[in-house]
């Protein structure tokens, strides 16, 4: 009896059943598939007290691409944090998300880079309040292993398997490129939960 290999991250998974479901002219599609037939919109966000990446993606039968890139803040920490806050108010607005996925708080050896990084989080997470989104924390960890198949991965495996996913070319900084890994995580585990949904929903027939 052939044993099936088991899917090391949410992105081969969601890209092994759409493979199982459709045509061989179909499968070189590369984007992922999400299970809910609704379109979703969903700003990823990854923060830090000097340079913020963002992404924003939609679901729908497919994952795709709409928009990325970073938002960099100088000055003193409060006028870093007011351009973060002006950035993402500016995105959501523009953008009107549905759900923001965004990186969860970790223990940091210096404390104050920890307070930096809280503080920038809370201006970029509250600056999408105003379009009411549902917010959603993923650890950096479980970012990794739904894009990459392993929580140790490296920032450039996160790149190419994002450039990868969504078929994208040109150049991608890291702090975008970890947004939208953030944004993707989000996206397959919404769609990993609506097939566990559909599941429960049948079995109980």
């Amino acid at each position: 009896m052939r044993r099936t290999r088991r899917p090391k991250s949410l992105a081969e998974l969601n890209l092994a059943r759409h493979d199982a479901t459709t045509s061989p002219a179909v499968m070189s599609y590369r984007q992922p598939v999400a299970s809910a037939a609704a379109r979703v919109r969903i700003l990823g966000l990854d923060p830090g007290s000097l340079c913020t990446g963002y992404a924003v993606i939609e679901t729908g039968p497919r994952v795709s691409y709409v928009v990325s890139g970073s938002i960099r803040a100088r000055g003193s920490l409060p006028e870093r944090l007011q351009e973060i806050f002006a950035g993402v108010d500016k995105l959501a607005n523009e953008y009107q998300p549905d759900e923001v996925a965004i990186e969860r708080v970790f223990m940091h050896r210096n404390a104050d880079s920890a307070l930096k990084l809280g503080q920038a989080r809370g201006a970029a997470l509250s600056a999408t309040f105003a379009v009411r989104p549902r917010v959603f924390e993923y650890a950096p960890r479980e970012v990794k292993l739904a894009v990459v198949g392993t929580g140790g991965a490296q920032k450039e495996q996160v790149q190419l398997m994002v450039r990868s996913l969504l078929n994208l070319s040109g150049r991608m900084g890291a702090d975008a490129a970890d947004a939208l890994a953030i944004a993707l995580c989000h996206a397959y585990s919404r769609s990993l939960n609506g097939q566990l949904r559909e599941l429960a929903a049948g079995s109980a027939q």
